[in-house]
């Protein structure tokens, strides 16, 4: 349990985002500064993972007067911390956290995150003091059928990307013939900008653990993996000395709380293929064989892991599963909307003010969640103008569907997925076109180039698209991409193909001027696709500030004071510096 004799704690938020701006430094110079005034005694700094929003170093103390959230803490400001706050009792205002930190968290519903940045995920008498384990002990004593009718009455559906019902998934794999099961937990988080397995697994891993643990009992497996990729090693650390405590404790391994139940973990890295978060490939990775995907079915549920019957859930799904044991379905199922249950955790990035991670019910709507928790446009002069919803096999969604509820049925609709949870908010100064590019630079490069439509066909698309953007596109470019597309969404073979045309065809279906833009006038709207530049200074829209003559590397800007700017353009290399500069986009 945690010491009680210790009222006074400082917390410094020490995941991936903490460590890399610096969090042992900061934790290193507390001690320091505590011991100097002879007060280490009365203080405990904990090492938590990251809280969610990223302004980093982030710092709390805690004591009898209340809690006091401190942000950006460089080493060079713990001394006036120690000063001001812990040796006097007052509130250091330079780094004070302000309303944007209270906003952020303010209109979240955090379930699945709400032990990560509270407690140390080193130490388990933290979690146990969380009411972690308590659902293990529940579940222990209650039959197996009955644990998979409360998931399947919570509607707890997997939070990986399809929305399949977790309930359902679970009680195929128990009534699946065979002795030998297996539970997979899916942690090769591969979308660009997402971070929210990698939070939990850092910040909060006996929750994985616990799942992982109720799920075996209720399918009848005695062994698991997770299956983390190799690139997030701060998070095979915390989970591997998380399952080492586990065992010392009883919660893992044989004879689980003298339950007769034995099940036991370990963590398997992946090699960073992004494929191999497709359920299929995912089990050849972890069997040794390259990771490709097969035609399901037979599904994993009855054919897995080395031909045995396996359960396959990803890490926020199992992250729910030891809150609705403990709290009941009825009390998860009241959250969200009337098809999607609970809450969903989104990691928001972009043109947004506040990026992190974000836990919100089912059915807040975009605009909720980009203009509440996220606080807007970054530059409040900017206008929102879409949203990349669901990662590379997601859609980009314009300011007119800001209303939409985020949940399965409603982003389906649009023609965009939830997916794991990536959600990258765009401005003015994004192209589109090149944002379909980006996503299908990507999934050309991670397809495992198996099936014919994947292999041959994304990569068609991704040459026709890199037409468009360099200038060389024509009409019946458009009328490929709207064929082929369907195409192989319809004949690929797993999930990376049937998804990857989807950036592509909503940005045909909601941005169409901007193709037009790029084909019928050979310009970029958002001066993004450089081919399309003339890098020539608009004298109507220019305001003489000289904002673009320091930030040229090649020294082609030449300006002086209350003139135009002008661009040599044989010094310029066309690094769109001067653009992303100036404030008037007076540079076309």
């Amino acid at each position: 349990m945690i010491k009680k004799d210790i009222k006074k704690r400082i917390l410094i938020c020490s995941g991936t985002s903490g460590v890399s701006a610096g969090c042992e430094k900061v934790r290193k110079r507390f001690e320091d500064e505590l011991k100097k005034r002879g007060i280490s005694g009365d203080w405990e700094i904990v090492s938590v993972g990251d809280r969610g929003l990223f302004r980093d170093v982030l710092v709390d103390i805690i004591d009898d007067s209340g809690r006091v959230n401190y942000e950006y803490v460089a080493p060079e400001d713990v001394e006036n911390i120690a000063d001001s706050h812990l040796a006097g009792g007052k509130v250091y205002r330079e780094r004070l956290a302000g309303d944007d930190y209270k906003k952020f968290f303010e209109k979240q519903t955090r379930i699945v995150l709400s032990n990560c940045g509270e407690i140390d995920p080193d130490k388990i008498e933290e979690y146990i003091a969380s009411q972690g384990y308590a659902a293990l002990k529940k579940a222990l004593g209650t039959p197996a059928e009955e644990i998979i009718e409360q998931v399947k009455e919570s509607g707890l559906k997997g939070r990986g990307g399809a929305g399949f019902p977790a309930g359902l998934k679970w009680e195929f794999t128990r009534n699946a013939p065979g002795d030998e099961k297996y539970v997979v937990c899916n942690a090769d988080e591969g979308d660009p900008g997402a971070f929210m397995d990698r939070s939990i697994l850092e910040g909060d891993p006996h929750s994985v653990i616990e799942g992982m643990t109720i799920a075996g009992y209720a399918v009848g497996a005695g062994e698991g993996f997770i299956y983390c990729r190799a690139e997030y090693p701060l998070a095979i650390k915390k989970l591997s000395r998380a399952i080492t405590l586990a065992e010392k404790e009883g919660f893992l391994g044989d004879n689980i709380l003298g339950s007769g139940f034995s099940f036991r973990l370990q963590v398997k890295e992946g090699a960073g293929a992004f494929v191999c978060g497709e359920e299929t490939a995912l089990i050849a990775s972890i069997e040794g064989r390259r990771g490709m995907p097969v035609p399901r079915p037979p599904f994993p549920a009855v054919e897995g892991l080395w031909g045995k019957p396996t359960l396959i859930n990803n890490v926020e799904t199992i992250a729910n599963v030891r809150h609705i044991i403990l709290k009941g379905a009825e009390w998860f199922s009241s959250m969200g909307s009337e098809k999607s249950k609970g809450t969903k955790v989104f990691a928001l990035a972009g043109k947004v003010k506040n990026t992190g991670l974000v836990e919100v019910p089912m059915g807040t709507t975009l605009r909720e969640l980009i203009f509440g928790p996220g606080g807007g446009m970054a530059d409040r002069k900017s206008e929102f103008k879409g949203v990349q919803i669901g990662g590379p096999s997601g859609g980009c969604l314009p300011s007119e569907l800001l209303d939409t509820p985020i949940d399965y049925e409603s982003l389906n609709a649009t023609g965009a997925i939830m997916g794991s949870g990536g959600m990258i908010v765009m401005d003015a100064g994004s192209c589109m076109v090149d944002i379909a590019k980006f996503f299908l630079d990507f999934t050309v490069a991670e397809s495992c180039g198996k099936c014919v439509p994947c292999r041959v066909g994304l990569k068609r698309m991704q040459e026709v698209i890199s037409l468009i953007t360099s200038g060389e596109g024509r009409e019946e470019h458009i009328a490929f991409l709207k064929d082929m597309a369907p195409t192989i969404k319809n004949t690929a073979l797993c999930g990376l193909g049937n998804t990857a045309p989807s950036p592509v065809l909503t940005t045909l279906r909601y941005f169409a001027d901007e193709y037009n833009a790029h084909i019928r006038e050979r310009k970029c709207p958002s001066l993004v696709c450089t081919e399309l530049l003339k890098f020539e200074i608009n004298e109507e829209l220019c305001k003489k500030c000289g904002k673009c003559l320091p930030v040229c590397p090649s020294d082609a800007i030449r300006w002086k004071k209350k003139e135009f700017a002008r661009i040599d353009k044989d010094k310029c290399i066309k690094c769109r510096a001067c653009i992303n500069e100036c404030p008037f986009r007076a540079i076309e």
